[in-house]
This record gives C-alpha cells, structure tokens and sequence, in this order.
C-alpha cells in the first residue's frame, strides 16, 4: 500500500493544472493516477504522419491536429489565457476570413455565403494542436508523482483516510492511502466507473450522473493537404450541412505546416456505432467535394475520433444524448463522510466554464483550494499544507 496526502484521479488538463498548483503552493505530497496510457484527457492532437502500430502517436512534430477540444476565447477566459502566456505557448487566430459553405437539402447544391462570419473576438489556437499545453504542464510536473495506465476502481471512507484502489496496465491492484481524492474525470464518468464505500449521497450520486459529459457523443473527421487550396476560391473552410455525414466544419490548418479541414459528425452516436469507419470516410470524402471541389476528394491523410466509443470517456447514456454544455453539478458533499474528504475537479465541474478547457482550469482551482482548507479544518494538514489555512492565501500560479 502506497500513501500520499493527495489523490487527483484523471490526467487530463485539470489534473494536470491541479498538480501544477499543488507544487506551486509547495505541496508536494501527492499522486495523479490516468487510466490511459498518454496524458491528456480528452485532449488529443494527432500527427497523421507518427502512428505506431498501437495508434499512438510518436512524431515530435508540430503538425498536429485536435481531435478533442480545438480552441479558447483570450478575452472570455482570461484565466486559461494566463496559463497558456506564462508557459509560453505560441497561439494564431483560427481561420475564418472568406465566404462560407451551406448545404441545406440533399437534392439542392451547396450555396456559398459571402456574408462574414468571422468571430470577434477571434478564437485561437496552439502551434502543435492543444496538447502543447498538456506537453507544457507535464514538463513542470515531477514524473515520479504521475502514473498512466492506472485505472482507478474503488475509492473507500477508511476511517481517518481514504483508500484509492487503481489497477495497473497488468491488471495488479495498487492501493493509495490519502487524505482527499480530487476526482479529474467528469461527473458521469465518476459514478459509473468508480465504486465509492460508503456511497455517495442520493442527491450528488443523481446529479453526477444526470450531467452530460462534453464530447462524449462527439466524433470528428479531419482530412489532410498539402495546401489550403479552398482558399484560393475564396472560401474559409466554414461551412454547415444539413446533410451530412458532417454537420459543422472549419479550417483546421496549421501555420507552417498541412493545411487541413475538420468536421463534427452530425449522425448520431448509436448510428455512427453501426457503420463501418471505412464507410464513414468515403461518406465525409464526398462531402467534401460536394462542398469544396474535387481536391478535396483526395486528401493526404484522414484521421477519426469517436469520443462516443471511448470508455474512458463516453458511457451506455451517452450513446443517445447530445453532450452539451450543460449546468455545473455540486463539486463537493456538504455532509456525511465524503464532507472534506473529494472534490469534483474536471470541466463539467465549472460554473463558469462547463464543459470548455477554461472550465477544467476554473473547477482546478477552486476543488484546489478546497482540498487545502479541508486539510487545515480537519486536522490533517502537515508542512506546506498547514501554512495555506486561509482562503486569500491561495493564489493560481503566475507561473
């Protein structure tokens, strides 16, 4: 049995942001458990170019592209903007400038819109897709204190402490004693795949699951190129189709890099689960030259994520729902024995932000300072920990 003060549960952006206050506030008494094999949650920036054979990727290169959460918003989420400035990430704006692309029957041509869609402000993105940032984070982040194919399974009220039961990439149990559990994975997620003794209360239980998780009945399709050629014809690569098989798509190149298009799929998780991927392709290939031209027919590289057939993501409920962004749960028990003892911490978490990255950045930082009055109120604070009793003490990282 290993013990810590800390758990964080999930390794994605708000279990990592979460560790990296910890140290900057001088705790360093903690472990971060991912059951996936690569950091980062849902998070995933792919070089179609560095594919093993397991479908991870092993290219260094800066041409990636996101097949989880794309961009951010500086002026709405100033928070996650400072992270991303303080570990000095280069960002662009995403491209939108041209006429957009409309499909709106399938016995009707696409139209071309003239009319500017721009955003204002821009939304921007990250040089080598948004796992830069996770990259960013892990290179702060002690590597002794951060463990990947570790799948937690049951978390126990033992008395003074609490028990974290993961198991391994060889299916050996390993038990964490800690003193708080902050969970990293969403709402939905927690109580489906974790077994809590004693149960959560009813209300928070209800809550929990009720949320949806943000992509989890997502898929999304990118595609290729050696050049943005679209915009030769003036076009953004901005376009919405009623028709499908994609329903919302945007210019997903990167700056000296591919050019690229992507798209969300607009079929439903539980049709999308009947139709073999090759088939899929072929249909967003042709959609593709419908709306952009015979070039877009033939690109150099496709990929395809299907968030709805990740386990460690999407459940059996999300199969039917539409993942938005929905209304923050409580993150923390008021009472009973899980009072003081976890907090929710992953993006569904944020009142704020649901659902978005600046929402994992928020929910971190306040499950945070949660984590460090409830050491200082019940006694278990020790070191770094004891010396943060008050609230304004707690600061985010200007890294």
């Amino acid at each position: 049995m290993k013990s810590a003060r800390i758990a964080i549960i999930g390794g994605g952006l708000s279990g990592l942001y979460a560790a990296l206050l910890l140290e900057q506030q001088g705790i360093e008494d903690y472990v971060l458990l991912e059951a996936r094999s690569t950091f980062g949650g849902r998070i995933l920036s792919v070089s179609p170019t560095g594919m093993d054979e397991a479908g991870q990727d092993t290219s260094d290169t800066f041409d990636r592209f996101d097949l989880g959460p794309t961009w951010f918003r500086p002026e709405f989420q100033p928070q996650l903007d400072r992270l991303v400035g303080g570990l000095a990430l280069e960002r662009f704006e995403q491209h939108d400038a041209g006429s957009m692309i409309i499909e709106r029957w399938p016995h009707e041509g696409p139209l071309r819109v003239d009319s500017s869609y721009a955003a204002s402000p821009p939304s921007m993105r990250l040089v080598g897709g948004m796992n830069a940032l996770v990259a960013a984070l892990r290179k702060k982040l002690p590597q002794d204190r951060l463990s990947v194919g570790h799948r937690v399974k049951r978390v126990r009220h033992a008395g003074q402490q609490i028990e974290v039961d993961a198991e391994d990439s060889h299916e050996r149990l390993i038990t964490y004693r800690v003193q708080f559990v902050l969970l990293a994975v969403p709402p939905r997620l927690a109580t489906s795949a974790i077994d809590f003794t004693p149960a959560l209360p009813d209300s928070i239980s209800r809550a929990w699951s009720n949320t949806a998780t943000w992509m989890a009945s997502h898929a999304k399709y990118v595609a290729v190129y050696d050049r943005p050629f679209w915009r030769d014809r003036g076009l953004s690569g901005e376009a919405r189709s009623a028709v499908g098989p994609l329903a919302e798509i945007h210019d997903a190149s990167m700056p000296g890099g591919s050019a690229a298009l992507f798209g969300f799929f607009g079929i439903p998780a539980r049709t999308r689960k009947r139709v073999p991927e090759q088939e899929l392709l072929l249909h967003c290939r042709a959609q593709f030259k419908r709306m952009f031209g015979a070039e877009a027919e033939r690109p150099k590289a496709e990929l395809i994520k299907d968030w709805a057939a990740d386990p460690l993501t999407a459940t059996a409920v999300d199969l039917d729902g539409t993942a938005g962004h929905g209304e923050a749960p409580q993150a923390t028990v008021a009472s009973g024995p899980w009072h003081g003892r976890l907090a929710g911490i992953a993006s569904e978490w944020s009142a704020r932000f649901p659902g978005y990255l600046a929402g994992a950045v928020d929910a971190a930082t306040i499950g945070v300072r949660e984590a460090i009055h409830a050491a200082a109120a019940d006694g278990w604070a020790s070191g770094a920990i004891a010396r943060r009793r008050n609230q304004e003490s707690f600061n985010p990282p200007t890294l």
